[in-house]
């Protein structure tokens, strides 16, 4: 299957490279038949050769579409349009056409392909071996192979193979990629361990529970392909709109070339033909085929800039329309690392000794939260003066340094040993400390919130998203903190990916078209799911960023108000590029059809108008 995706993936890349060279190509051959350095008879054979090489394509969807019964689509509009002007000995304005439009087509597919690679990418987020215990030997084998009751070895710092039960040792185990929870988990004899999880610091043994096939981190693989498969696929405007405009342009140049003669005798057939091709060159949509793209793509670059990466003009449109934004927490509102926050004393105590006092007890400890302390000790702290340490479940730390009892930990640490402290009810984890029975103050540790997380949050509101969600596995009193924090009214805690992807379709469901930022393998579920998925690219796993359908490459909520406006910008000019190229055009096919307009006045109508449309979503870079 592995070998299928990648065949598949390169065949792409390839068709991709095969476009790209017959433009050249067609580029090339157009521009030597305009300039006249080949002899005249071999000019016509030239633009002939262009066509074929630009529209190929066109013309092989358009017959197939006729096969299908989808006959009035914008291929066949090209393909009418295009032989016409053939016809009445206009090929430059036949190559052309086909060469913009296709140069279009080719810059929609290579934005958007990057998102349909997601599925490819799946497998990096599977361990790749595990060693595996057997007869009192260390086999390294693929993690498929493991069976219910095997034995393995995870060493520090490789990830957990398959869900299992520790059997022996302890650890710490980082699970922020499949459940979001910040704190890594200490895991002792007993406990179950979650495939993809990460080992980080001992060696432990596990006992396997479930076959890779049914682990955690494979239902992730399975939610991934589900949710894109049921993503809805936005049509483009051009393919609607020829829908309607296609048939009745090709009826009313029928019309024109036929009925007419009727009258007033077919001894001017010709005549009434040719402005019938005049009235269908009049009408190719090359001003839409071309400023409409240009304009997204105009709006692409401008975001791009603004530090959001978008993966295709559909999302840049769709975005303008979303009411509901859905929030990850650790590492898309905080900065997903921790730190020390904040420092309360007692009396008679100073922050460094209060900092050294914690340090010494939490020196034997590997927990992320000893070493955000530790990190803050300037002295140097000698661990052969620390005697009878322990570590108390659920409570913290006990050591008596030198001829000093030391106790680190929550506020259950310090009530067990009837020591007076005052609670502490900032937002993070509270480590308590004191010495020799009396309370000295608490070290405050925590994920720290992003400096533009709050007023980016607010800003929202202003831009038009009505609801704001959170989605978080951290445990509910710091996600209903942090939500506090930046205003967040609606916050759901201790989810794991599937239940974040069910509580996203029940919001799907009352709300509208939603927007969802994470930056974790445990979203990437959930950015499928949604309408738009954006990922936090300076952060996020290689799958988030692959699943979603933005990036924000600098880690800012507030780079997401700047693509809001910028898409609602984007679609502005957009607009106004379709009504000035349908107004021009329906005059001109108007006066084309009284024999009052020329084939110069059809060439402004096509040419020049995509020259004005093309400038105006331009503009679009501006500001």
């Amino acid at each position: 299957m592995e070998n299928c995706k990648h065949c598949h993936k390169e065949e792409q890349e390839e068709n991709i490279k095969i476009e790209i060279v017959k433009l050249v190509i067609a580029l090339i051959i157009f521009v030597i038949a305009i300039v006249k350095i080949v002899p005249e008879k071999l000019t016509i054979w030239l633009y002939v050769l262009a066509y074929i090489l630009s529209g190929y394509g066109v013309l092989l969807k358009s017959i197939k579409n006729i096969f299908k019964g989808e006959i009035f689509d914008e291929n066949f509009l090209m393909g009418v349009a295009t032989i016409g002007a053939f016809a009445i000995n206009e090929p430059v304005e036949a190559v052309a056409v086909m060469i913009f439009y296709n140069l279009g087509e080719l810059f929609q597919d290579i934005a958007t392909d990057k998102s349909k690679k997601s599925i490819i990418s799946l497998m990096n987020i599977k361990p790749k071996i595990a060693n595996l215990r057997e007869n009192n030997e260390i086999k390294t084998v693929n993690p498929d192979e493991l069976k219910v009751g095997d034995i393995i070895i995870v060493k520090p710092g490789e990830k957990v193979p398959v869900d299992g039960i520790v059997i022996n040792g302890k650890s710490f185990i980082n699970t922020s990629a499949l459940t979001g929870e910040s704190v890594p988990r200490k895991v002792v004899i007993n406990d179950e361990v979650l495939a993809g999880s990460i080992n980080e610091n001992n060696v432990i043994e596990i006992k396997v529970t479930k076959e890779f096939k049914d682990t955690a981190i494979s239902g992730i693989i399975e939610l991934v392909k589900n949710s894109n498969k049921n993503k809805s696929k936005t049509e483009l405007f051009i393919t609607k709109f020829a829908k309607i405009y296609t048939p009745i342009v090709v009826f009313l140049a029928v019309i024109l070339a036929f009925v007419p003669p009727i009258f007033v005798g077919f001894e001017n057939l010709n005549e009434w033909v040719r402005r019938a091709l005049v009235f269908l060159v009049t009408s190719c949509p090359c001003a839409l085929v071309l400023s409409i793209p240009l304009g997204y793509f105009a709006g692409i670059g401008k975001a791009g800039k603004e530090g959001v990466l978008v993966k295709g003009s559909t999302y840049l449109d769709l975005i303008t329309k979303a009411n509901t934004i859905v929030l990850d927490k650790t590492g898309t509102i905080t900065k997903g690392n921790f730190d020390l926050t904040k420092v309360i004393l007692a009396k008679e105590i100073n922050e460094e000794e209060l900092l050294e006092t914690a340090g010494i007890a939490e020196s034997m400890s590997n927990h992320p939260i000893a070493k955000s302390i530790i990190n803050k000790v300037n002295k140097k702290i000698d661990a052969k003066e620390i005697s009878e340490y322990s570590e108390i479940a659920g409570m913290g730390i006990k050591a008596k340094y030198k001829e000093d009892e030391i106790l680190v930990g929550n506020s259950k640490l310090l009530e067990s040993e009837n020591i007076k402290y005052y609670p502490c009810n900032e937002v993070g984890a509270i480590v308590y400390v004191a010495k020799n029975k009396k309370y000295l103050g608490a070290i405050v540790i925590s994920d720290v919130i992003k400096e533009d997380s709050k007023e980016a949050i607010i800003n929202f509101k202003k831009n038009g998203i009505k609801n704001v969600y959170m989605l978080t596995g951290d445990n509910k009193k710091t996600a209903e903190d942090v939500a506090k924090c930046v205003s967040i009214g609606n916050v759901y805690s201790n989810l794991l990916p599937n239940e974040k992807q069910e509580k996203m379709k029940e919001i799907k469901e009352k709300t509208g078209i939603t927007i969802t930022v994470g930056d974790g393998i445990n979203d990437a579920p959930v950015l499928a799911l949604a309408d738009i998925g954006i990922s936090i690219g300076n952060t996020g796993s290689d799958l988030a960023i692959e699943t979603s359908d933005m990036v924000i490459m600098d880690g800012k909520l507030s780079s997401l108000n700047k693509l809001i406006k910028t898409s609602k910008r984007t679609k502005k000019i957009v607009m106004q590029n379709i009504y000035f190229a349908i107004g021009i055009k329906v005059i001109v096919l108007i006066l084309g059809a009284l024999g009052i307009s020329t084939m110069w006045e059809a060439v402004f109508a096509d040419v020049g108008v995509t020259f004005i449309t093309v400038l105006n979503a331009l503009r679009i870079f501006k500001k």
